[in-house]
């Protein structure tokens, strides 16, 4: 037996020589900007066919163009989430135009985000599915309720459209999206689903997995029993904790992780 007693302690490695990942900074070079947007978009959408999020041709998650700021780039009409790649997304401009890629745009995408993106000059990506419990919840009128410490980053901070006319193929519809989303990150569209935004592609799509997982928690705590809700000081308090887009960017980065090492294709 080896006898440690006269060792040292281990010395505590300083904080600064310990990796973290934090967002990227690109400065003026917004081809390497566009380029990680393209591949952290085409990531999420990967992410949703893997979480089940697709239903036919519905849903879409957009990225705003560094450069061409009022253009955003989204995934292909009839493409699934599950095999789309960096080189398949389209750019759309302003007036629903494709201006690159070779693929129709979903013109409910362009009627939804094009008004989010106009609406929100803050706000980078805008995600959008048919995901079942966002479904769910959406047929009730509901909002989220504080009963979990994860659903409170949406206490005060998402919006119900109380409101349903058909498929969204208009920009008036988009616009009254938008003026329902306010300054939110998100809000339930009645009848409809879920949309999330984000001042990146990673916080959008981490707001919209996580509300999705909020739905599916709420509805099943409710058939379940009475849930205990967290009180308006806590919920606040932990909104402020966890409700801003750096924590969503740093919860995204395990997931983004998994598919970008098991399905490396999507940077074709």
């Amino acid at each position: 037996m080896t006898d440690t007693s006269a060792r040292p302690a281990p010395e505590p490695i300083p904080t600064d020589q310990l990796q973290f990942a934090l967002p990227p900074s690109f400065g003026d070079d917004v081809a390497a900007e566009r380029q990680y947007r393209k591949e952290r978009l085409t990531a999420a959408l990967r992410l949703f066919g893997r979480f089940g999020f697709e239903e036919g041709v519905a849903g879409h998650i957009t990225a705003r163009d560094p450069e061409f700021t009022d253009h955003f780039w989204v995934n292909p009409f009839g493409m699934s989430f599950k095999h789309i790649t960096v080189s398949d997304l389209i750019l759309v401009n302003h007036s629903g135009q494709v201006v690159e890629g070779r693929y129709h745009v979903n013109q409910a995408a362009f009627a939804i985000h094009s008004q989010v993106h106009r609406a929100r000059p803050d706000v980078v990506a805008a995600a959008h599915s048919h995901s079942t419990y966002g479904r769910a919840l959406s047929a009730l009128g509901e909002l989220l309720e504080p009963i979990t410490q994860d659903v409170c980053a949406f206490y005060e901070d998402h919006a119900l459209f109380d409101d349903y006319t058909g498929v969204v193929v208009d920009a008036e519809e988009g616009r009254r999206i938008a003026g329902a989303l306010g300054p939110h990150k998100a809000v339930i569209l009645r009848n409809h689903g879920l949309l999330t935004v984000g001042d990146s592609v990673d916080a959008a799509a981490w707001w919209f997995i996580t509300m999705e997982r909020s739905c599916q928690v709420q509805l099943a705590a409710k058939a379940a029993g009475k849930p205990v809700p967290i009180s308006h000081e806590n919920a606040v308090h932990t909104r402020d904790q966890l409700g801003n887009d750096l924590v969503a960017w740093i919860n995204y980065q395990p997931l983004f992780q998994q598919i970008s090492r098991s399905e490396p294709d999507l940077f074709t």
